[in-house]
Order: structure tokens, then sequence, then C-alpha cells
């Protein structure tokens, strides 16, 4: 119930953030600036657009997304605005943020993927980083804290994992052949 008494279903309003944002009593939504019973019902929701997985022996695995939808990782200095180092967050709050990212990132979010923003700004930002996003438009699902800082990653996981590199532009991604590093199959 909200402060005027009207009743409605959080299940339904966490099904509404699929659609972009909504209405309710004059109060626009969006998983953003979501009261936090919404949030468990959007997670609940998240977990049902999950399909469940076997692995070879016929147990219950790890859930995946239906087919076509991704999973976007997105970092945030010097990705989707300005690089700004924790060392001075007083610059987080007005940093310019790259409009092609916004572009991008929102048209994704507008086709059903799933938008996170992992970032290697620490937990005491959060609010900042929250209000900036919210400020800037950008459209998301989720937001990781306390990235490991200094690049040269290598993620290792049992599910399919895909990177692009930033490199001053966000674009529509396009398949290219590239060598990787993998583990040996021959022992």
């Amino acid at each position: 119930m909200d402060s005027k008494g009207h009743f409605f279903d959080p299940l339904k309003v966490a099904h509404a953030l699929t659609c972009l944002e909504f209405q309710v009593n004059s109060k626009r939504y969006s998983i953003t600036n979501l009261p936090l019973k919404f949030k468990s019902a959007y997670a609940q929701l998240m977990e049902n657009k999950l399909n469940k997985a076997l692995d070879e022996n016929g147990r219950l695995a790890s859930p995946v997304l239906p087919e076509g939808v991704k999973n976007y990782l997105i970092d945030i200095d010097g990705t989707i605005c300005d690089d700004v180092p924790n060392e001075e967050p007083e610059r987080m709050k007005d940093c310019a943020h790259y409009p092609d990212a916004l572009e991008t990132c929102n048209r994704w979010y507008n086709e059903g993927h799933v938008i996170t923003f992992f970032t290697s700004r620490t937990e005491n930002l959060r609010e900042i980083t929250e209000a900036w996003l919210q400020s800037r438009g950008f459209k998301y699902h989720g937001l990781l804290m306390n990235k490991p800082r200094g690049g040269n990653y290598h993620w290792i996981d049992n599910h399919m994992v895909k990177a692009t590199r930033y490199e001053g532009r966000f674009t529509d991604l396009v398949k290219v052949t590239k060598s990787i590093e993998v583990f040996r199959e021959d022992l």
C-alpha cells in the first residue's frame, strides 16, 4: 500500500520494470529508484526469468538466461564516463558521461538484456554512484562495487564468457575472430 492507501502487487510492479519504467499514482519508478519491497520482487522475477539447467549427470546446475538474452557487466570509470579514481570521489558527482554509452546501454536494457554495472568504486561510493547513474538516465538492473583495481582481468567461469575492451566508442557489437587463452583439453 502506498501513502495514499492504494494497493498494488509487488510482482506486477516488478514485471512492469522489465518494460522499462512505470508509474503508480503519478510517481515514476524504474529499477534505480525502486522501493526495497519491490526490489526483492524484481529479484524474484529475474530468478523466474532464468532457465533451469542440468549437468552431464542430470543434476540441477546453475540456471541460464533464455537464448539471445545477454548479461552485460559494464565498467563505469573510463568506460561509460570520464575515468575518475576512488581517491578523488568529489569528481564523481559531476563527471561527464559518454552519450554513445548511455544510448547503447539503454538500448540493450530496452531489448531485454540484463545490465549490471561492475565497478572498482568502493562500497562507500555506492550512493553517489547510484545518484550519478540515475541523474544521467542510465537504465540498469544491478550495481556491483569493489571490482579489483589494476586491470589485466582474466575471468574464469563455468559459463560462457565474452569480453569486449572499451577503446573510446560504444557501438553495436560485431563478431571478430581473435586468439584467446583457454584451458588445455588434451590432459
